[in-house]
């Protein structure tokens, strides 16, 4: 799942709205809108193949910005004529645009702009589809969350509550919600135990101490390439690798940014369970502590460690190596001056 390295020749670039899609394509400069529906998508594909191959081309790859779902025509359509397909990252794509000086913002020039970036781009990741069995994780983890955050606004909602029927009303839909929060994790996870290769994952990197059921969920939903990576790659898509900023005899505090924003928030909190369950991860973050971290550079310290080393027990398929026992655990805490429990 590295990037590719293909020199790409021949670009079809699709700026995407719900209903209409307007296609530019290299070379040649051609533009056209399209509707949004497969039958147009495949026939548009079709002959720029059949254009390709009597022009003699070279590679052709198809290029789209990830618009909420209304892409997902374009990039079935690619998968299943075989196409290479790249779903672009808008901020990025709007900082190419900048690079060559286009301010305005349309449809066409977006189109244009889409198709400059696959071309003038190296080393694009290639889109690869997802299982139907992670699709349908995914969207059970995408609404559990979305039922956990009205729990949470309406629990908030119910401390300022003053008159009666505002409280009753409250205190209503915060039970539907935690009965709805319940069966949608009931449902997660009896759909991780149906698919034996989403279990096997999850039971992987549950071995890591800090890493529950939920992490694990967002993880195959929501990274599923996990295992594949190269140390480097996994913090930068997880958002956790630390960028320099360095200019001169200036050197400024190193920051994180960018990547995927809802792995970074469940590894927050494995990395909250893990310095507290896990003698490994405590003695690293002391270590940290010791030379005078402050916390937010050790828990992101910690963040970044939990995915690299998830990352390397998914490529191996072994459980975690270094599972320290109950008492191994205990003897940090105690030796952290932490209580027993």
């Amino acid at each position: 799942m590295s990037p590719t390295h293909v020199a790409f020749n021949h670009i079809v670039a699709f700026e995407v709205a719900k209903e209409t899609l307007v296609i530019h394509v290299l070379p040649g400069d051609g533009q056209h809108t399209i509707a949004n529906k497969p039958k147009a998508i495949r026939k548009l594909l079709l002959r720029e193949l059949r254009r390709n191959a009597l022009a003699d081309l070279g590679s052709l790859l198809v290029v789209c910005e990830a618009t909420g779902g209304y892409e997902s025509h374009v990039l079935e359509i690619c998968v299943e004529l075989g196409l290479a397909a790249h779903k672009a990252h808008g901020a990025r794509v709007r900082h190419f645009a900048k690079y060559l000086g286009l301010l305005a913002k349309t449809d066409p020039i977006d189109a244009r702009v889409l198709a400059l970036y696959g071309l003038k781009t190296q080393g694009l990741r290639l889109y690869v589809p997802l299982t139907p069995e992670v699709v349908a994780l995914k969207d059970l983890k995408t609404r559990r969350d979305q039922v956990q955050q009205m729990l949470i606004a309406e629990t908030n909602r119910l401390e300022h509550a003053r008159h009666a029927s505002v409280t009753r009303s409250l205190k209503a839909h915060i039970a539907s919600l935690r009965k709805a929060l319940a069966t949608l994790e009931a449902d997660i996870a009896a759909h991780l135990k149906a698919n034996d290769e989403l279990a096997r994952k999850a039971c992987l990197m549950r071995s890591l101490k800090g890493v529950g059921p939920m992490t694990a969920a967002t993880l195959l939903a929501y990274m599923p390439e996990l295992g594949t990576f190269r140390k480097g790659e996994v913090t930068c898509l997880a958002g956790l690798a630390p960028i320099a900023n360095d200019s001169g005899k200036s050197h400024a505090p190193r920051h994180i940014a960018a990547g995927r924003s809802t792995i970074r928030t469940a590894l927050y909190m494995a990395a909250l369970v893990a310095l507290r369950h896990n003698a490994v991860v405590r003695r690293f973050a002391a270590s940290l502590r010791q030379n005078g971290k402050p916390f937010k550079v050790v828990i992101t310290a910690v963040m970044r460690k939990l995915i690299v080393t998830l990352n390397a027990i998914l490529r191996s398929g072994e459980p975690w190596s270094h599972a320290d026992s109950l008492k191994a655990t205990r003897q940090v805490e105690r030796a952290d001056g932490i209580p027993g429990r």
